[in-house]
C-alpha cells in the first residue's frame, strides 16, 4: 500500500512546510538554525543528518521538500506494510504511516501500538491508549502532540481527516 492523497495531504498540514532549516526538539520553527543540532529539521519534517547539514543549511525550494517527502515517506510506509500483520483500510493504513513519520520506525517497531495490531500484550488495555499514550517531547506532555494522536485516531477509526488544534 502507499499512503492516499488526502493521507498525504492531512500530513504536509501537519508538518507544515519550512524551506529553512529550524530546532524541531525545541519547537522553533519560526526561527530558522545556523548550525547543526540533533533537531535540526527542514521541508515537511525532514530530519537532517549530520552529513548532510551542507546540502541543506541554506535552505531548500518547494520541489526539493516535495521530494524530500516522497523520498522520506517510502520508509515509513514500507515499514507499515512489513510490520503490520492484518489487512487495513485506507484510512487506517493513512493514520499509522502518519504517526509512524512523527515517531520514527525504530520506535513503532518497539511500540505498544505494534504489539496492539498483532494481538500481543502491551501495557495499555486498548490500541487508542497506546496510541494515544505517545503524546511527550523530551519528557513533557505536548498539546500539539495530543491533538496530533486525537486527529490520527479519527483517521484510523472514523476515516476523518480533520485537524484537532
Amino acid at each position: 500500500m502507499k499512503i492516499s492523497q488526502k493521507g498525504l495531504d492531512f500530513l504536509k498540514e501537519y508538518e507544515t512546510l519550512s524551506l529553512k532549516p529550524y530546532d524541531d526538539q525545541r519547537g522553533l520553527k519560526s526561527a530558522p538554525i545556523k548550525v547543526w543540532c540533533e533537531g535540526a529539521t527542514i521541508g515537511y519534517g525532514h530530519l537532517i543528518s549530520k552529513a548532510e547539514w551542507n546540502t541543506y543549511k541554506n535552505g531548500i525550494t518547494k520541489q526539493q521538500a516535495e521530494a524530500l517527502l516522497n523520498e522520506d515517506l517510502k520508509e515509513f510506509e514500507s515499514c507499515i506494510n512489513t510490520e503490520v500483520p492484518k489487512t487495513l483500510k485506507q484510512n487506517e493504513y493513512d493514520a499509522l504511516v502518519i504517526f509512524c513519520f512523527n515517531i520514527g520506525t525504530t520506535q513503532f517497531k518497539t511500540s505498544s501500538v505494534l504489539k496492539k495490531l498483532k494481538g500481543l500484550k502491551s501495557s495499555y488495555p486498548t490500541l487508542e491508549l497506546a496510541w494515544k499514550a505517545f503524546n511527550k517531547s523530551q519528557g513533557n506532555v505536548m498539546v500539539g502532540l495530543c491533538n496530533r494522536r486525537a486527529s490520527e485516531w479519527n483517521i484510523y477509526t472514523q476515516n476523518i481527516y480533520k485537524r484537532i488544534n
